[in-house]
């Protein structure tokens, strides 16, 4: 086994969807419009990540009467591939690339490569 996978995107960060089944979402005019979401979960393994509101996929689930759910069909988010997301620039509000700056005392940041702003913790 080789090292752990590590990516840039965590968890709680808020990202848009910039390709994929979820790229062209259109409100009640008809205009394109970013689809934008808090990540709920990150794969680095597998380099997915759960976004909310994205991907929502439809479940069939039976009744567990132990643990007191309900059956039905329930909606849920899917993983999608993390290069299909970009993190959102906390300066201007426009998807970003991310990089690590290296400070004097040790302590690595990450930090948005369009504005230099760093992302808070």
């Amino acid at each position: 086994m080789a090292g752990t996978k590590r990516c840039k995107i965590k968890k709680g960060d808020v990202v848009q969807v910039i390709t994929g089944r979820d790229y062209n979402r259109f409100d009640k005019n008809g205009k394109r419009v970013p689809l934008r979401g808090r990540v709920l979960e990150v794969l680095p393994s597998k380099g997915k990540v759960k976004v909310e509101g994205v991907a929502i996929v439809k479940k069939h689930q039976r009744a567990n009467p132990q643990s007191n759910r309900g059956g039905g069909i329930i909606e849920k988010e899917a993983y999608i591939d993390i290069s299909n997301v970009q993190v959102i620039d906390p300066q201007s509000g426009r998807p970003t690339r991310v990089r690590y700056e290296l400070h004097a005392d040790g302590t690595k940041t990450r930090v948005s490569a369009r504005s230099g702003q760093e992302f808070q913790k």
